[in-house]
């Protein structure tokens, strides 16, 4: 699947936060954005937590979520292990 063709304003790169699908041209992982959401977190308060996100950024993000929840949640799950893994070195 090319994520670029398929998902506009979708990217997945190996040398960009380990190829996960991100915003394209940001740091800013899909399955980051929809975590927030299933925490009750606004779109508005995305774009103003993200200043450089738009509004169609997020339409991709949701899009591309809705395609591939799987792996969106696998992604956040790993990154909820990860926390852990971190908290319990401290």
């Amino acid at each position: 699947m090319n994520i670029d063709r398929d998902f506009p304003g979708i990217e997945s790169k190996s040398d960009v936060m380990g190829g996960v699908p991100c915003i394209k041209h940001t740091r800013i992982p899909v399955w980051l954005l929809q975590q927030a959401r299933r925490l009750g977190t606004s779109e508005t308060d995305l774009l103003r937590d993200y200043p450089t996100l738009t509004v169609q950024d997020l339409a991709h993000a949701w899009d591309f979520v809705r395609s591939h929840r799987a792996e969106i949640e696998m992604q956040i799950e790993a990154s909820q292990r990860d926390d852990d893994a971190s908290r319990a070195q401290l």
